[in-house]
């Protein structure tokens, strides 16, 4: 959802968007989790190796759409297939099939890492995904949904670059009462 904010934010405000990957497996990994949730965390790499391994052979200009082809499959399309949504993915954004080897290997974890915990090193260890950056200051979040449009999102980024220009202001926060909503 922040990343289909940040799509209408650059629509309507002139702000220069340097996508950066984080991972929910690589955060709760040796965390102890409820089986289920351990289980979708295991099969989350595969789909963030290729993401990675695209930027690293491809460029970082890849990160984004592959990102979205991956990510629309998973969440408004409701699909689990990892293998069949990557193959699709990569298929949608014009990347060579041969990336999928990528999703079974550790080739790239170091550079995974590496950028997981430059964004964790923004916020510290008591956040998770998504970490919006501006000028040097970090939060976690905004999690919102569904994701604003229009003036809408230029407002909602307006507000969280006031905050973040304000020292010593760390956390708002309350209650999810709804699941995502991608429209």
């Amino acid at each position: 959802m922040t990343s289909r904010w940040m799509d209408e934010v650059t629509r309507v405000r002139d702000v220069d968007v340097r996508w950066h990957v984080m991972s929910l497996s690589v955060l709760n990994e040796g965390r102890d989790l409820p089986e289920e949730y351990r289980t979708l965390m295991d099969e989350s790499w595969a789909a963030v190796r290729v993401l990675v391994a695209a930027q690293e052979l491809y460029g970082r200009e890849h990160l984004k759409p592959l990102y979205d082809a991956l990510g629309t499959r998973r969440h408004p399309g409701g699909r689990t297939d990892t293998w069949g949504i990557i193959r699709e993915a990569l298929d949608e954004v014009g990347l060579p099939q041969s990336l999928r080897a990528y999703g079974d290997t550790d080739e790239f974890d170091e550079q995974l890492r590496a950028s997981h915990a430059e964004a964790i090193a923004l916020v510290g260890d008591e956040v998770g995904t998504p970490v919006v950056a501006v000028n040097g200051t970090a939060f976690f979040g905004p999690v919102m949904t569904p994701a604003p449009k229009g003036e809408d999102a230029g407002r909602l980024w307006d507000g969280f670059v006031l905050v973040t220009g304000v020292p010593g202001f760390y956390e708002l926060k309350r209650t999810r009462t709804k699941g995502p909503v991608f429209d």
